[in-house]
């Protein structure tokens, strides 16, 4: 059965930074991707069209299946709990997740903060399994799951990193280059010598995961089980 993965981001190019690989890597595989952002940023001369369209063409690059907005404001998360928490239930219920991905709860951007508690408490109620993703305020930030990638994959997160072009302020070869070394902090350098030819990697929490164990496979009888 083909899995459905959810991404809730606070921000346009949050979730394209944090896990464009994993992104690309997923749908690759056949698996569902769906990623919402809860605004598509300061609003001014069409900023929010520009900056959806920019996540519409991301988003075409990494072949995901659908992309919505909510309009919170930006930077005004902290008055809007109640209508975050309502959007996602409904946006859940919609989707109906096997995997949701969302900011890691600490966190210097306090939009991140919120969009990860709001997500948190809705996943562990609707959803199987809960992934938190780094961004570049992380703080604390141990992962328990680290996912290394090839030279293709690293060329196509930064080709969609490349349609935010309306984010002067960032570098996005800067996060691009992240990806190929942060990873870097928290693996022994024996341990990623073992490792086969990969081009870095992307880091994350698991919050929740459930293994289901009636997906075993038992032959002639149960002295010979496959998992």
């Amino acid at each position: 059965m083909t899995k459905t993965v959810l991404i809730v981001a606070a921000h346009p190019d949050d979730a394209e930074i944090a896990m464009g690989m994993r992104i690309r890597r997923y749908t690759l595989n056949g698996t569902r991707v769906h990623i919402h952002c809860l605004t598509t940023g300061t609003p001014g001369s069409g900023g929010r069209d520009v900056r959806r369209k920019e996540c519409l063409a991301a988003g075409q690059i990494l072949g995901v299946d659908s992309y919505t907005f909510s309009d919170i404001p930006d930077t005004r998360f902290a008055d809007h709990h109640g209508a975050i928490n309502a959007e996602l239930f409904r946006l859940v219920d919609q989707v109906r997740p096997d995997i949701v991905y969302t900011h890691y709860p600490d966190d210097q951007h306090l939009d991140h903060v919120i969009t990860a508690q709001e997500a948190t408490t809705v996943a562990l109620r609707e959803a199987r399994d809960l992934y938190y993703f780094r961004s570049p305020y992380s703080g604390a930030f141990e992962p328990n799951l680290i996912v290394t990638g090839t030279r293709d994959l690293v060329d196509t997160k930064r080709e969609a990193l490349s349609c935010f072009a309306s984010q002067h302020q960032l570098d996005m070869d800067v996060f691009v280059k992240l990806s190929e070394v942060a990873y870097r902090q928290f693996v022994h350098h024996r341990v990623v010598e073992r490792l086969p030819a990969h081009a870095g990697a992307e880091v994350f929490r698991i919050a929740r995961r459930i293994e289901n164990g009636q997906s075993a496979v038992i032959a002639d009888g149960p002295t010979r089980e496959r998992i």
